[in-house]
């Protein structure tokens, strides 16, 4: 009598092998899945802070740059009230002929202190940002520009309106134009300046 003994699958030859094989398949399929998956959405994630931090600094630097021409063209009208001081001083009587000579030469400056805000007052905004260095740069502008307002800007201003426009001789003789007002100026667009031009800033991408 002839016995036919049944082999199970799981022991035939070569069988373990190919359970193995696909096993390793199925485990290389998940873990390059799961590297995709986690992998694009870090990539997104890191494209979205890239793309945020360039458009801060992007809104920074053209804020400065603002600040710096505002300051300049305050600095030209300065200089152009020293001009129109020294022609009184010479020929006293343009003042007479015309009270308003020093009218259009009164500096102007017309900060807007939203990006100054957003960048001072969320600390998110430097994390965003991720260099101390550029955002103490950025700080010490937005503190000379302050400073160029107060004690040029608003002190000549007061000078100006206290005098009623500068209409006696007398008045316009003792404004310090070269002695103080030109003198600071320069100085602070000087140093406003030396901080946006610092290599960071512009190698900042």
């Amino acid at each position: 009598m002839n016995v036919k003994v049944h082999t199970p699958k799981s022991l035939k030859m070569g069988s373990g092998m190919a359970t193995l094989k696909q096993f390793l398949m199925s485990l290389v399929a998940t873990t390059i899945s799961i590297v995709l998956t986690f992998g694009t959405a870090a990539w997104l994630d890191d494209k979205k802070k890239e793309e945020a931090r360039h458009e801060m600094v992007m809104m920074i630097l053209y804020d400065l740059a603002s600040s710096i021409e505002q300051a300049e063209q305050c600095d030209s009208l300065l200089r152009e009230g020293f001009k129109l001081q020294l022609e009184v001083a010479k020929n006293p009587k343009l003042l007479s002929e015309n009270p308003f000579l020093f009218v259009k030469s009164a500096p102007y400056v017309n900060y807007t202190e939203t990006v100054e805000r957003i960048f001072s007052t969320n600390i998110e905004t430097i994390n965003t940002l991720g260099n101390v260095l550029f955002a103490e740069n950025v700080s010490e502008i937005y503190r000379l520009r302050r400073q160029y307002k107060q004690d040029i800007r608003d002190k000549y201003m007061e000078e100006f309106e206290r005098a009623e426009g500068f209409k006696q001789y007398e008045q316009v003789m003792a404004v310090p134009f070269a002695s103080e007002y030109i003198y600071l100026s320069g100085i602070l667009i000087s140093e406003m300046y030396n901080k946006r031009t610092v290599p960071l800033l512009y190698n900042y991408f």
